[in-house]
């Protein structure tokens, strides 16, 4: 949805199903390269600015959104990247409007390795490793709160 409304492009309609993937429709679209990677590019960066203003404001929770970058980083480039594969999703766009096969690859494992990176040292906080076991109840409370919340907003948005 930025990256259309930022290159002048019509959104028509926007279905984001809670089982599956989500989908913007345009009417006009100038500019479909740019649009199609602004979905893995945007979905990458905000989270790794959420991670770095978290980190400089020294939060004390900042390895949840550290986790959470990570998930996004992994998400996003190995949607691209195997979704080249099979010409599907976003890859399949961008294949189609021009990207070569390699730029998804390089995308892919780009963000891959900076999810993991973004994971390193997080485990013990979920009770990995030195965590043996043990975790916040805060942090418990807030990853449901977080994912009834998203459930409450895709549902609401799917039957409006």
């Amino acid at each position: 949805m930025i990256g259309a409304w930022l290159s002048g492009g019509q959104i028509t309609r926007v279905h984001l199903p809670p089982f599956g993937f989500s989908r913007t429709d345009l009417g006009h679209n100038p500019r479909p390269l740019f649009v199609a990677w602004a979905g893995p590019m945007i979905g990458s960066i905000i989270p790794l600015i959420a991670m770095s203003v978290a980190t400089i404001a020294r939060l004390r929770r900042r390895y949840a959104i550290r986790f959470f970058a990570g998930v996004c980083l992994i998400a996003n480039g190995a949607y691209i990247a195997i979704g080249s594969i099979d010409l599907v999703g976003d890859a399949g766009d961008l294949i189609d409007y021009g990207a070569a096969s390699w730029q998804l690859w390089l995308f892919g494992a780009v963000a891959c390795s900076l999810g993991l990176m973004m994971w390193r040292g997080v485990g013990r906080h979920f009770g990995l490793g030195k965590g043996r076991g043990r975790v916040h109840r805060s942090d418990a409370v807030a990853a449901l709160v977080l994912l009834l919340l998203t459930v409450a907003l895709e549902l609401f948005i799917t039957f409006r």
